[in-house]
């Protein structure tokens, strides 16, 4: 990786925080699909300064997603008792920790590597009698054959963009469901665009805060990740904030499909 313009101290903020010489930790396979631009800059696609997270700062994207935490509504929703899950986009374990529950192999699908260590470590930890497996692959090649998965999942990664998913993305995850099986798209990034597919939305009630571990963690992570909210985070000494002071949507819904028999 290039070092030259990487700043000693990274900025707080997420889309000041790296430079177009971080760029150069992606793989030939990650810049073609996350950096197709000649000259791409974190600084102006936050997208990209994401996926530069992912793979620069892995615990600290897992700090995040820790604390937002789905509704129980979800996570009731899915099925239970299915064989075979496929997760894709999984990270560091979001939701596959909830999945490994409900099935009787689970394979979660992650592109970045050190996200795929964290998820593997967990999972060592969760003790889950090796029903899941961490592989390699992106949302428009999964590694999976046809028809193989119960259930197809994923939670907030696809998007329309053909780099985070697209069409080809969403071919992919219902071509690997089965005949009667089921698409999830947890916490969805484009309801209209979904819904345009054939996918039906589902939406759950209740006011949800995301969890920091500590009023300092909460302000360390909101000055990166949510900065439109950091005034009142710091005003308040909120360990719990409420995602509306955020700016964000909280993750209270999902979209999915029946693969028709």
């Amino acid at each position: 990786m290039i070092t030259s313009e990487i700043p000693p101290r990274r900025a707080r903020d997420l889309r000041r925080r790296y430079s177009r010489a971080d760029v150069g930790v992606l793989t030939p396979a990650e810049a073609a699909r996350f950096a197709p631009s000649g000259a791409p800059d974190p600084r102006r696609d936050i997208t990209l300064a994401w996926e530069l997270l992912y793979r620069l700062e892995p615990e600290l994207y897992d700090r995040l997603v820790s604390a937002e935490r789905l509704h129980p509504g979800v996570i009731e929703w899915l099925p239970r008792h299915v064989d075979r899950i496929v997760e894709v986009a999984a990270g560091t374990g979001r939701l596959t920790l909830e999945l490994i529950r409900r099935a009787r192999e689970v394979v979660a699908v992650e592109p970045s590597a050190p996200l795929r260590g964290i998820l593997d470590h967990k999972l060592v930890r969760a003790e889950h009698g090796r029903r899941a497996r961490v592989i390699h692959g992106f949302f428009d090649a999964l590694p999976v054959a046809d028809d193989w998965a119960d259930l197809v999942v994923a939670c907030s990664a696809l998007t329309p963009a053909p780099g985070h998913g697209g069409e080809a993305g969403l071919a992919e995850m219902e071509r690997i469901c089965r005949p009667g099986g089921r698409v999830v798209i947890v916490w969805p990034h484009s309801v209209g665009w979904l819904t345009a597919h054939g996918y039906r939305y589902v939406s759950f009630d209740g006011e949800m805060f995301v969890e920091f571990a500590s009023p300092e963690e909460a302000v360390e992570l909101t000055e990166i990740f949510y900065p439109r909210g950091i005034a009142e985070v710091r005003r308040q000494g909120w360990r719990r904030v409420p995602f509306e002071t955020l700016g964000i949507n909280p993750p209270r819904d999902l979209a999915f499909k029946d693969i028709p028999r």
